[in-house]
């Protein structure tokens, strides 16, 4: 089955943690006028939704239960963002039947018209192989590190640089190693390093692939 329709078109944005996805396929998503979707968000609403009725985390059919009930247009990132559903998600998103329910209400999205961007960690190898567009997006462990540290600290937040670089480390370690769907670029992937590149730099490079991609079709 096609992960979209044909008058759907697709972009997948791929990479680490803190890399920039978010904001680059959030201003992608606002330039052509298309549906965005932070796929994380997904399981972290999931989370939250156990966290909330007081179930436990380690349910693996509870848990797909509750995938397969969850609203996408619903998902508010503020309230998502929190560290403790953030915790409970990575318990819940190395479940296979909650990632097969997940990836299916992400593929239906994916199919919206006129277009589409979704972010994560799998959507060019797994959820939308065929999308048209397909970025990687990434940059250095240190880099994504500063960047998470400053995050906090304009949030009014305290955080030891150090143990926020060795939190990107695990994480990366943890989605990288994973036997279900690891975090990879798809071979046919455009590979953006935003170690060195500002938000505006790399919305503009993703924006000629796009471009170029839109009148072949």
């Amino acid at each position: 089955m096609a992960a979209h329709s044909r008058k759907s078109f697709t972009i997948a944005i791929d990479g680490p943690a803190a890399a920039g996805k978010g904001t680059l396929s959030r201003a992608i998503a606002a330039h052509y006028g298309f549906h965005h979707l932070d796929t994380g968000l997904t399981y972290r609403a999931t989370a939250k939704a156990l966290l909330d009725a007081g179930l436990p985390l380690d349910d693996e059919k509870l848990a797909e239960t509750i995938a397969l009930e969850l609203d996408l247009s619903g998902l508010d990132r503020d309230v998502l963002s929190a560290h403790e559903i953030g915790e409970a998600a990575s318990k819940i998103a190395v479940m296979p039947a909650v990632r097969r329910a997940l990836v299916e209400a992400q593929r239906r999205f994916a199919a919206k018209e006129p277009g589409t961007v979704l972010d994560g960690r799998d959507i060019g190898t797994v959820v939308c192989p065929d999308a048209a567009v397909k970025l990687y997006v990434s940059a250095s462990p240190e880099v994504r590190a500063r960047r998470r540290h400053d995050e906090i600290a304009a949030k009014g937040g305290s955080a030891d640089y150090d143990a926020v670089f060795e939190d990107v480390k695990r994480r990366d370690e943890r989605d990288m190693g994973r036997a279900d769907s690891p975090l990879k670029p798809a071979d046919d992937a455009h590979l953006l390093d935003t170690s060195e590149m500002s938000i505006e730099a790399a919305f503009q490079a993703a924006r000629s692939l796009i471009d170029a991609a839109l009148k072949t079709i």
